[in-house]
């Protein structure tokens, strides 16, 4: 099941085996110790920690969460043609700088970074180094292992796990795959102008929804919103990304010549919010079921919501960088000669492209992945046309 999938009906019918029923134990006295105080946690800091506390959030405990047994199934794990497309998009930007780099955000299991240097190498454009900078000691391992069985050595010493963003400045490529939309989101309620945060309360043993009066600042940044997403109905729930900007500065900050590319599910602000998206974004997944309780099973579940690419795009203002292409994930693969890829991949083997052909559909049709998925590219310090965004342009739409 790819990760955009539309959510049903909270799956309160699965049965939790006993190591995940005391996991899920532990994380609610994690969170109510932290709502001992307050009695209330903002939704924003409740993601938080159901995703990233240590040894207790969903990226930080040892839940298997990719491909088949796991909880979700991104781009790269539906098929290599991904990697091989974003590797043609690399080598581009790296054949107009020198000594370079590729720093990947939140390598999942291994397989883009795997798929991206194997294809990197036969177009002779390798990185110095590949650098993966991952806050789950638990994906770490596991992409260590896909490395040593899919890399041969020589590709494999040019991997780096990072803790941070580097400090030193270098020349490349910042790659970013479902990584935006696991950021911690502020979440809302509207009443014709007046604005509830909402929140996550403890009542009789069980995580609710309590609202509280928003900020003056949230307050103001909700009636933006609706500004340009139209009039919004009393009851009117959404949410936004308060540190996005400064998130994507923070990653990038080093970069001082080459590109930062982005792939997520999202949309334009001014479709995000429209009247008739009255529920938001959030998604949940849990053993390959999509569903919109955040409160049901935290610590077991990933919690995302959709990326609001109009801040995206400010971003890139704010962090110095020129914003150079915004298009769909199946523009962003046709532009680079997905076909193509095919071909090089199944090396004549008729059952193999059939099955490439398969996967590429997932990838590109607009029922599966092709539309709800966007690429970003941002340039600092280059002027070169990417052939990724060649085909169409939806900057103006931001």
């Amino acid at each position: 099941m790819p990760r955009n999938d539309t959510p049903t009906a909270p799956q309160r019918e699965i049965v939790l085996n006993d190591l995940q029923a005391r996991h899920l134990e532990r994380v609610h006295e994690h969170l109510a110790a932290h709502m001992a105080a307050a009695g209330w946690l903002s939704f924003e800091r409740f993601m938080e920690l159901a995703l990233y506390a240590p040894g207790l959030g969903y990226y930080s405990a040892g839940a298997r969460k990719l491909g088949a047994g796991g909880d979700f199934t991104t781009a790269p794990e539906v098929s290599r043609l991904f990697g091989a497309c974003v590797a043609r998009q690399c080598a581009e930007i790296l054949g107009g700088l020198g000594a370079a780099h590729i720093l990947e955000l939140g390598a999942g299991s291994g397989r883009l970074a795997a798929d991206i240097l194997l294809r990197l190498e036969t177009l002779g454009a390798l990185p110095d180094r590949y650098c993966i900078l991952d806050v789950s000691a638990d994906l770490r391992e596991r992409q260590r292992r896909h490395f040593a069985r899919s890399l041969p050595p020589r590709l494999q010493e040019r991997i780096r796990w990072l803790d941070q963003p580097p400090e030193e400045s270098f020349d490349g490529v910042i790659l970013a795959n479902e990584v935006l939309d696991a950021l911690p989101v502020t979440r809302f309620r509207w009443y014709g102008g007046r604005v509830e945060e909402l929140g996550v309360e403890i009542d009789g043993g069980r995580l609710v929804w309590g609202a509280r009066p928003a900020s003056p600042a949230a307050a103001e940044e909700c009636r933006r919103l609706s500004a340009a997403g139209g009039a919004w109905d009393d009851g009117y729930v959404s949410e936004y990304c308060p540190r996005l900007v400064a998130w994507t500065h923070s990653v990038t900050h080093s970069l001082r010549n080459g590109a930062a590319l982005w792939f997520d599910y999202g949309l334009p602000r001014s479709h995000y919010y429209l009247p008739e998206r009255r529920e938001g974004t959030l998604m949940c997944h849990f053993q390959h079921r999509a569903h919109g309780d955040p409160l049901l099973y935290p610590g077991l579940q990933d919690i995302t919501a959709w990326v609001d690419f109009t801040r995206l795009a400010e971003a890139s203002r704010a962090a110095g960088f020129t914003l150079s292409g915004f298009t769909t994930q199946s523009y962003f693969l046709a532009g680079l000669s997905v076909e193509r890829e095919m071909q090089i991949l199944a090396a004549g083997d008729d059952g193999e492209f059939a099955r490439l052909a398969n996967q590429a559909r997932q990838l590109m049709m607009p029922g599966e992945m092709g539309e709800r998925f966007k690429a970003m590219a941002w340039l600092r310090g280059l002027d070169l046309p990417l052939s990724g965004f060649a085909l169409q342009d939806l900057r103006h739409t931001l």
